[in-house]
This record gives structure tokens, C-alpha cells and sequence, in this order.
């Protein structure tokens, strides 16, 4: 019996190791990752184009993308709207490109909407964040890091709040067609 005991503290620990081990791993990877978008260059684009009405302006960041950024843009057929439910917020998104360590999407509200931001900060007693998006909001998010693991905050409340699992195939797909479009960029350098 205290075999099995020590067996079972072993195989934690080995396992513990692992995952110390992948996590460097990643975090280095990161560190010389080379991105296709730039802060700056989204930030820019979004201010250019703030103001106008957002199906405009959207559909023109859309070209300028495209434009900038060759093979990195799903192709019209592909963008689809789809509805998000996180963090107690809702709204509708519509990927733009995806990989391993980026992405850039669109998303907006049109009733408005709130809840948890989805940052993992510790907060004091007394503390608390939140997002809160008011009618016809409408935004370009980029975000950079191990995007796989931000799916489980992005798709949580899909799965064991309102259950809607069509949402759910439209969200991994559309990640999946921007995996492969980035795939088959960096094996052939050209769009599909």
C-alpha cells in the first residue's frame, strides 16, 4: 500500500515537471516568435477608420489587411459572424486571421453588454474587474500569446451556460480555417 502511495507522488511529480518543462518551452517560443501583425499597425488601422459606420469601416480595414498582409486574411467565402458568449458578456465575432500566437478579429454589440474581462490578475478585497460595451459598440481585437489556451475563457460559457453548440462548430471552425490558411501560407507562400 505505501508502494502505491509513493507511486502515485511520483508520478505527480513527474508530471508537474512536464508541464514546468512544456511551459518553458512555450514561453521561449514565444520569445522568438516572429509575428505577422503589429500592435501599432491594428491600432493605427482602427483609429483610421473610427468614426465611419462600422460595416464601412470594417469592411475597408478588411482590404487594408488584406492588402498589408497577404495570405494572412481569410478570404471573403470564410469570414463568418458569429455569436460569443464569455465571461458573462455577448456580442458577435468575426475572425480575421488566427494562428498558434496571434489573431485579429472583429467584434461588436449592437444591444450592449458586460462581465468578466477574462484577465487573470489577483485581485485585493473589495476588488473586482469588468468589461462593460454599451449599444453599437463595435471594436478590432488583436491578441498575442498561446492562443489555444484562451479558448477555454472564450468558449466556457458556450458550453455549460447556454449550451449552443452550433456556435460552438462555428467558433472552432473558423479557427480551424485560419490555422490552415496560416499552414498553407508558411508551407507555400501563397494564398490557398
Amino acid at each position: 500500500m505505501q508502494w502505491a502511495v509513493g507511486r502515485r507522488w511520483v508520478w505527480a511529480a513527474l508530471l508537474l515537471a512536464a508541464v514546468a518543462v512544456l511551459a518553458q518551452v512555450v514561453w521561449l517560443w514565444l520569445g522568438t516568435q516572429s509575428f505577422v501583425f503589429q500592435h501599432e499597425e491594428i491600432a493605427q488601422l482602427a483609429r483610421q477608420y473610427a468614426g465611419l459606420d462600422h460595416e464601412l469601416a470594417f469592411s475597408r480595414l478588411i482590404v487594408e489587411l488584406r492588402r498589408l498582409h497577404p495570405g494572412h486574411v481569410l478570404p471573403d467565402e470564410e469570414l463568418q459572424w458569429v455569436f460569443v458568449n464569455a465571461g458573462g458578456w455577448m456580442g458577435a465575432m468575426c475572425l480575421l486571421h488566427a494562428s498558434l500566437s496571434e489573431y485579429v478579429l472583429l467584434f461588436g454589440t449592437a444591444l450592449g453588454s458586460g462581465g468578466h474581462s477574462g484577465e487573470t490578475v489577483v485581485h485585493g478585497p473589495g476588488e473586482a474587474t469588468a468589461v462593460e460595451w454599451g449599444p453599437n459598440t463595435w471594436m478590432v481585437e488583436y491578441g498575442r500569446g498561446v492562443i489555444p489556451s484562451t479558448l477555454a475563457f472564450a468558449l466556457a460559457d458556450t458550453i455549460f451556460s447556454t449550451q449552443d453548440f452550433l456556435t460552438l462548430f462555428y467558433t472552432l471552425r473558423a479557427y480551424a480555417r485560419g490555422l490552415r490558411l496560416e499552414l498553407t501560407t508558411y508551407l507555400f507562400g501563397q494564398d490557398p
